[in-house]
C-alpha cells in the first residue's frame, strides 16, 4: 500500500497542556474509507494518573457515542509515548477518539488519524 495515494493523514487535535479534563478529537469522515488509525502523542503523565484513550463514533459529526471494545490504558509511566488505536470498519460515518486524564495530570502532544482502505484514492 502506497500510503501517500491511498490514504489522508489529518492532525485532529493540537497540543493540550497537562490537566485532568477529557480531549475530545474533531471528528474523522469516514466516507471513502473503512479504516482510521489514531497516533495520541503523550508528553509528561504524572505518577499515578489513570489516563486512556477509546473511540466515539456518531452519524452527524455531533452527538457522540463510545465505539465498544476500543479502550486502551495508557500507564502513568508512558512519558514521551505514542498510544495507537485502530478502527475498522465503525457503524456510523464520523470517528473521533477522546483521551480520558482521569485522576493526575496528563500532557497530550497532539493527536493524529490515518485514514486507509480507501474504496477511491483520494
Amino acid at each position: 500500500m502506497n500510503l501517500s495515494r491511498s490514504g489522508k493523514v489529518t492532525r485532529v487535535s493540537n497540543a493540550v497542556v497537562a490537566g485532568t479534563s477529557d480531549i475530545n478529537s474533531s471528528g474523522v469522515d469516514m466516507k471513502g474509507f473503512s479504516s482510521v488509525t489514531f497516533y495520541v502523542l503523550f508528553g509528561a503523565i504524572t505518577a499515578s494518573a489513570v489516563t486512556s484513550i477509546h473511540a466515539e463514533q456518531s452519524s452527524d459529526d455531533s452527538s457522540f457515542a463510545d465505539l465498544a471494545g476500543t479502550n486502551i490504558t495508557v500507564a502513568d509511566d508512558d512519558d514521551n509515548q505514542v498510544a495507537i488505536l485502530e478502527i475498522d470498519n465503525p457503524g456510523d460515518r464520523y470517528v473521533r477518539c477522546v483521551v480520558d486524564r482521569g485522576s493526575q495530570s496528563a500532557v497530550v502532544e497532539g493527536i493524529g488519524a490515518v485514514q486507509t482502505k480507501a474504496s477511491d484514492e483520494p
